[in-house]
Parts: C-alpha cells; sequence; structure tokens
C-alpha cells in the first residue's frame, strides 16, 4: 500500500527563499526616476538624471545625449528577464523636471507569458509626472502578449501646465506567425492622463477572447495588433491632424482625433510592424511640431 504524507498547504507552496507558488504569489521589482534641468556654465543647460532608485531586476543604463549635450536625455528602461509571468509586479516611476528633457524607451519588446496553472495575474504600473516648461517622450517597444497571459497594465501620467509629452503603447496579442492566437487570458489596460490633477483622458481597454467586445465589429473585431499615440502640448492641434492624415498610409486601420488637449492616434489591425511603423512616422512628424526638433532615433532600435 502507497502511504501518502499529508503537508500542509501553506508549506508547501512556500519555498525557503520566500517565493510563494499559490495565489498569494508576488514578485516585486520597482524603479525610481529623477530628471532635472541643471545649469551647464554659460553654454545653456543639460537634462541629468538626479535619482536612480530600483529593487528587483529593473534598472536603467547610464543616460545617452545623442542631440549633443544640451538636448534630449535619451534612457533606456531595462528589465533583464525580458517578460512578465504570474506574480510578477513591475513599478516604474519618473519625474521630469521644469525645463528638463527626456526620452526613455526600452531595448526589446516585452513579453507576457501565460499564467501559471494556479492562473495568477501579473501587473504593470507606470506613473510619469511631467514639471510645467518639462518634456517627457515614453516610447517603449511593443509588448507581446501570449495565449493564456493573465495582468494588468496602468500608465498614469500627470502633467503640470505647459508640460509637453507624446508617447505611445503598442500591443500584439499572440504569436500568429508560430499558429498560436491569443484564445485565452485576461488583459486590461487603463490610462489616465491630467493636466493640473485635471483629468483629460481616461480608458480602460479589456482584452479577453470569451468577452463579446473581442470578435465584435462594434469593438475590437478580433484585431490582434492594437497601439495608441499620444500628445499633449501642440500649439495647432488642427494642423497636426491633417498633417498627419496626408503623410501616413491611407487605410482604415488608423485614425486620429483630439480630446480636451490630448491629440490621440490609434491602430487597429494584424501587423505588428505596421502598427510600430506607423507609430513611428507618426513621432517624426510631430516631434518637430511639439518641440521644434527633428526626431532622433535612438540607437537601441536599430540594433
Amino acid at each position: 500500500m502507497t502511504a501518502f504524507l499529508h503537508v500542509k498547504p501553506s508549506r508547501m507552496l512556500v519555498k525557503h527563499s520566500g517565493h510563494r507558488f499559490d495565489l498569494e504569489r508576488r514578485w516585486a521589482a520597482g524603479l525610481s526616476l529623477g530628471f532635472e534641468s541643471k545649469a551647464d556654465g554659460d553654454e545653456g543647460v543639460v537634462t541629468r538624471l538626479v535619482r536612480r532608485k530600483h529593487h528587483g531586476p529593473l534598472r536603467v543604463q547610464r543616460p545617452f545625449y545623442p542631440e549633443g549635450r544640451h538636448g534630449c536625455c535619451h534612457v533606456y528602461l531595462l528589465h533583464p528577464p525580458g517578460g512578465l509571468v504570474s506574480g510578477d509586479e513591475l513599478r516604474i516611476e519618473a519625474s521630469v523636471g521644469e525645463g528638463a528633457h527626456v526620452l526613455l524607451t526600452t531595448p526589446a519588446a516585452a513579453k507576457l507569458y501565460k499564467a501559471d496553472s494556479h492562473g495568477v495575474a501579473w501587473g504593470q504600473h507606470t506613473d510619469l509626472q511631467v514639471a510645467s516648461n518639462g518634456i517627457l517622450e515614453y516610447l517603449p517597444q511593443e509588448t507581446l502578449a501570449f495565449d493564456g497571459s493573465r495582468g494588468e497594465q496602468t500608465t498614469t501620467i500627470s502633467l503640470e501646465s505647459g508640460a509637453k509629452c507624446i508617447g505611445w503603447e503598442v500591443l500584439a496579442l499572440g504569436r500568429p506567425a508560430s499558429k498560436l492566437p491569443f484564445v485565452s487570458g485576461h488583459l486590461e489596460q487603463r490610462f489616465r492622463l491630467s493636466v493640473d490633477g485635471r483629468p483629460l483622458w481616461l480608458e480602460r481597454q479589456l482584452m479577453e477572447p470569451s468577452h463579446p467586445r473581442y470578435n465584435g465589429h462594434w469593438g475590437q473585431g478580433g484585431a490582434t495588433v492594437q497601439a495608441t499615440l499620444w500628445v499633449v502640448g501642440l500649439e495647432d492641434e488642427s494642423s497636426a491632424i491633417e498633417a498627419l492624415r496626408e503623410v501616413l498610409p491611407d487605410n482604415s486601420r488608423w485614425a486620429v482625433t483630439r480630446r480636451r488637449g490630448v491629440l490621440l492616434l490609434r491602430y487597429l489591425g494584424q501587423e505588428r510592424n505596421e502598427a510600430w511603423a506607423l507609430c513611428q512616422q507618426a513621432w517624426a512628424l510631430l516631434r518637430p511640431q511639439l518641440i521644434g526638433q527633428p526626431a532622433s532615433v535612438p540607437r537601441i532600435w536599430l540594433t
């Protein structure tokens, strides 16, 4: 007869390292960055990374100044694991001081892996703050969500009057090239953008294949790739919209509008490369209108 050993579930699911493997599983990582504009003799000012705190697997490389010493400060956000699994909880905070100019990006696409057998979710929360006359360009590379992934992404952008911001989020569901579509899982995205505490753009997006919205023509319509680009601080939003409509590809997979001082460009389709190219082309067109400087492609995008 086989003998069974009964062990309390709490002890059976907690390793000596402290990591859990039940519904209370949490592996946290955080990164907090602060940028300020500093006087640089008689030559002008330079944007400095003055605060850098982290815990867990989140880091930044040293700042780059490809646009010149007094130009935009480029910083790469690094998550060495390269993706989120059940229980991961990432928190990224960045504050841009008055007169500072920062571009934040990532070295590669982020991956959202299938949830474990307990269905434990992951979380990724980004909090961006920009002071008056500060400029932030938040341009992460795309996010790839694998079938069965479960989690929540939140992006909070808090601006002061006179601040400028341009950013995007590109999301691809499943791996169509490997014939592994996104047929199960639960992803939720929340966006909040405010100026002086006054909300201008609030949004919640749910990606769940079992929900009628996912395949309904009134919702996502079965699209596997979506992207949102936002801009705040344009002097002439109408002319910017007209320029986008003249320059970007003429198809039904994207649209542009404006709401309460926020320009929004949307993509809904099936091609990740098309969505990325669209956002990059729009950024190249809008950046000169926003800050009077041509787009400077981060070197990491070319590797």
